[in-house]
């Protein structure tokens, strides 16, 4: 929302987002829509499909199109400022590509995505990949969970 200056006169807020700096930064033209759809991403908590980024976007300016998130978030991907995901429900869903590693346990349950960090994990993956003549150079790990109270498939109330 615009704020007001002295006079009380709107004065547009020139603040960029973490995404719209990114996008900048690697040279994109960034039209009025493009800045919406990138602020929406970066204000993302959860790991949005197309779907959710264009209902949050057309919240905030009614004439952006599904067609143009869908445009805007593969002109993202493809420069490495968005991570696409696959978290078997059946829709893409993105995230701002990280700065820091990190992995994903999905509850298939609730769809909620949780980030984590484990050292130990990370330490077991390159030993692995040494263990079998390679160096680690990457890699994505994403633990599919019920919570612990859920019963056992085929258990009897």
């Amino acid at each position: 929302m615009p704020a007001g200056d002295a006079s009380g006169k709107a004065v547009p807020d020139t603040s960029l987002s973490a995404l719209e700096a990114l996008c900048v930064a690697k040279g994109l033209k960034m039209t009025d829509q493009r800045r919406v759809i990138a602020r929406v991403l970066s204000e993302s908590t959860d790991h949005p499909d197309v779907e959710s980024v264009h209902r949050r976007a057309s919240g905030i300016d009614p004439r952006i199109s599904i067609a143009t998130v869908y445009r805007t978030v593969r002109l993202f991907e493809d420069a490495n400022i968005l991570e696409r995901h696959d978290f078997r429900d059946g829709r893409s869903r993105y995230e701002a590509a990280p700065s820091d590693h990190h992995d994903h346990l999905i509850d298939i349950q609730s769809g909620a995505v949780i980030e984590f960090q484990s050292e130990e994990i990370e330490e077991l993956q390159r030993a692995i990949a040494a263990r079998l003549g390679y160096r680690l150079v990457g890699h994505r790990l994403e633990l599919y969970a019920v919570p612990a109270a859920a019963p056992e498939p085929g258990d009897r109330e």
